[in-house]
């Protein structure tokens, strides 16, 4: 019997002896984030629409999780935003390193180019601002609905200039599909940025432009929205019809969200999940996001990559059927 009980006794006290071992050789994830600041990653220029979404978000990010955590942001510009994501990508999965992630643009630049990333290679936290794409023409235009600029263009077609801020985004897909919804061609000019694209649309340069929505706020005087391209119309512009109602089945904006290199550790995950998932809740950051023209639209985890995988399918086909370089 005492036999017994002593080797029931050492087995236990070799069991536990293993388990504190352990304890201290894997990282306290339960007390993420420690004292050690969270690094995000933003592929564009400071001052740029991504990097002020990332400091706003940024702040209120911080208090969700908790533990005085730090949220620092790191500007890698270059490439169209690929320097900045393929630097995510290949960053330690630790919870220390996330990464600001533009839809459909991100994806878009793994058909027109070599990357060092795919749809694999992240773990999708939370998309968190939606930003429709709409059809403008400046407000001295003679056209004053989308099927008056649709008709002009199946009169001549290619005869309509079109204003992008670039190749391979929201703003080129938009009129490539809005081009194959009303069975017409435009004459797209692609410019270095929206600024640029909105200075020559407002300079008579070219008879129309499609852009984001924020970036037609602040311009109400100098540009006539024509369409916004989603699938309800806008709390920003809620007199201007989408362009289903108008008969175009077309529906392109800009999703801006964060990513983490994939395999993160799950407690880590679900911690920041979490955290962005209570953003959705948040007032004042929906207030600060709607100043600037953005639409607050919290999707997260598994739905978020699924965001992506459709989005990413949208520019796969339109390079296909497309290709801009």
């Amino acid at each position: 019997m005492f036999k017994t009980l002593r080797k029931t006794l050492v087995i236990s006290a070799i069991a536990v002896s293993a388990q504190a071992m352990a304890a201290l050789n894997t990282p306290a994830f339960a007390d993420y984030p420690d004292s050690k600041p969270i690094e995000v990653i933003v592929g564009y220029s400071a001052g740029g629409g991504t990097d002020v979404l990332a400091r706003v978000v940024g702040k209120y990010l911080e208090q969700e999780l908790g533990n005085d955590a730090r949220v620092v942001i790191k500007n890698q510009p270059g490439a169209g935003g690929q320097i900045g994501f393929t630097s995510v990508a290949r960053a330690k999965a630790d919870g220390y390193t996330l990464g600001t992630f533009n839809l459909p643009a991100a994806m878009a630049l793994t058909y027109d180019r070599k990357a060092a990333y795919d749809a694999n290679s992240f773990d999708y936290l939370a998309n968190v601002v939606h930003d429709p794409n709409t059809l403008v023409v400046s407000q001295t235009s003679p056209y004053h609905s989308l099927k008056e600029l649709i008709q002009a263009a199946k009169e001549k077609p290619g005869s309509v200039g079109m204003a992008l801020a670039s190749l391979g985004g929201n703003d080129h897909f938009s009129a490539l599909l809005l081009a194959a919804a009303a069975d017409t061609e435009f004459n797209l000019i692609p410019f270095s940025g929206a600024s640029m694209a909105r200075t020559a649309l407002l300079g008579g340069h070219v008879a129309a432009g499609t852009m984001a929505l924020s970036q037609t706020i602040g311009f109400e005087d100098e540009l006539r929205v024509l369409a916004v391209l989603d699938d309800k119309r806008s709390s920003f512009a809620p007199d201007v019809p989408t362009a289903k109602e108008q008969g175009y089945d077309v529906e392109m904006g800009s999703y801006r969200g964060f990513v983490a290199p994939h395999g993160l550790p799950e407690k880590v995950k679900t911690r920041l999940v979490t955290a962005f998932k209570a953003l959705a809740d948040n007032k004042k950051l929906r207030d600060e996001l709607a100043a600037q023209g953005n639409t607050l639209d919290i999707i997260t985890g598994d739905d978020y990559r699924q965001l992506n995988d459709a989005q990413s399918d949208v520019a796969r086909k339109l390079w296909e059927s497309h290709p801009w370089k």
